[in-house]
């Protein structure tokens, strides 16, 4: 773990697992209760820990497209570069941007009036459906959900992709085929889960509000908070020489 992509991907596994852990439960034991219901506070802590983790996700995987970016483009300043400590400092910075800016969104939805019957059309507290059962005026609301979720997303795949460019164009310059293989199969993991989550997030919160439908974002919610926190540790494994010869040993 003291290697800078184990770093990132040890807290990556770790926002993934909170992630699911604040749906799966509830959601499972909802399959058996005969009254479906869920606390106002516990509506709020689902909420809030979805979105720290989820927020969080977006930065750690931007900060694992620099550490590409230093690992191909300036080999010779890695080690000195991607320390322990700046490692440390962008994972904290990660958790600490998403905790704020999720306490303002949880304020936000919860400053609303609910008039009843608080019947939320979704298997989990998601900010969407909340914002359709508010009986208040949620212009503004809906403007901060927007806002946030646009300068997060964009910012961070933005930041990514003028990585990749640069990644793209050192590996170019290799001379040898087995170079250029080697420099993309480093980066084939990270960019697998950078499209499949950033798909996912520009589809369900980058839309305007009057396209949603909350049938679908059903589907995609079981997507981004279930089916991705499994597949990240498959991408991650497959394409991780280590990974797979440490399997050969054991099996």
């Amino acid at each position: 773990l003291h290697n800078p992509m184990y770093f990132f991907l040890c807290h990556l596994s770790l926002v993934d697992l909170g992630n699911s852990s604040a749906v799966a439960p509830k959601m499972l034991m909802s399959f058996f209760e005969e009254r479906k219901a869920i606390s106002l506070p516990g509506c709020a802590a689902q909420m809030y820990f979805c979105g720290v983790c989820m927020i969080t996700e977006c930065y750690l995987l931007a900060a694992m497209a620099y550490d590409r970016y230093m690992a191909i483009c300036n080999p010779l300043l890695y080690v000195a570069t991607m320390s322990q400590k700046v490692c440390v400092q962008l994972t904290v910075g990660s958790y600490v941007v998403a905790t704020v800016n999720e306490i303002v969104l949880v304020s936000s939805v919860f400053s609303l009036h609910f008039c009843g019957p608080n019947v939320v059309n979704h298997f989990f507290c998601d900010i969407p459906p909340l914002l359709k059962l508010s009986c208040s005026n949620t212009t503004v609301n809906e403007c901060v959900l927007f806002t946030i979720a646009t300068f997060i997303t964009l910012s961070t795949l933005v930041f990514i992709v003028v990585s990749y460019g640069y990644i793209l164009t050192t590996v170019l310059r290799i001379c040898s085929s087995e170079g250029r293989h080697k420099a993309f199969s480093t980066c084939a993991s990270h960019l697998a889960s950078v499209l499949v989550f950033y798909g996912t997030m520009i589809f369900m919160y980058l839309r305007p509000s009057s396209s949603y439908s909350l049938d679908q974002d059903k589907v995609v919610s079981v997507f981004y908070t279930l089916v991705i926190p499994m597949l990240n540790p498959l991408i991650y494994s497959l394409r991780n020489t280590e990974v797979k010869d440490g399997l050969k040993r054991v099996l």
